[in-house]
């Protein structure tokens, strides 16, 4: 998976998966948001990132070149994002031919209690 340059400048970087790649945010300065907490832009960016990942993959397995389009994101922060690695993964939940919706966790110690969740809508070009 190609990162896109903003994905470079968060310092991401890609676990491939079965499903969908994990996508993996260090904790640093670029991402500081209050002393000792991630920046809210930066997460939503990790989340962002994720979902188009978890397009990507799928829309490659069904073969040809597609281009996709942000429609609407919708980000919910559940607990601060606190100095240390943050992961996220996207899933596909309905893929169509035009649209396509995807949701997105981001969590540090444990997948299980996401500090982030976001769902959002894609225009795919075929």
């Amino acid at each position: 998976m190609k990162l896109p340059p903003y994905a470079e400048a968060l310092g991401l970087s890609v676990e491939p998966g079965p499903e969908a790649p994990v996508l993996v945010m260090p904790f640093g300065n670029e991402v500081l948001g209050r002393p000792g907490f991630l920046h809210g832009g930066a997460l939503g960016g990790l989340l962002e990132m994720a979902a188009i990942g978890a397009l990507n993959q799928m829309l490659e397995g069904e073969g040809g070149e597609c281009r996709v389009k942000p429609v609407n994101v919708t980000v919910d922060y559940m607990r601060g994002g606190r100095d240390k690695t943050t992961r996220a993964r996207g899933s596909v939940t309905r893929l169509g031919n035009r649209i396509a919706n995807v949701e997105a966790i981001a969590w540090q110690d444990d997948e299980a209690r996401p500090i982030a969740a976001a769902r959002m809508n894609y225009l795919i070009l075929r």
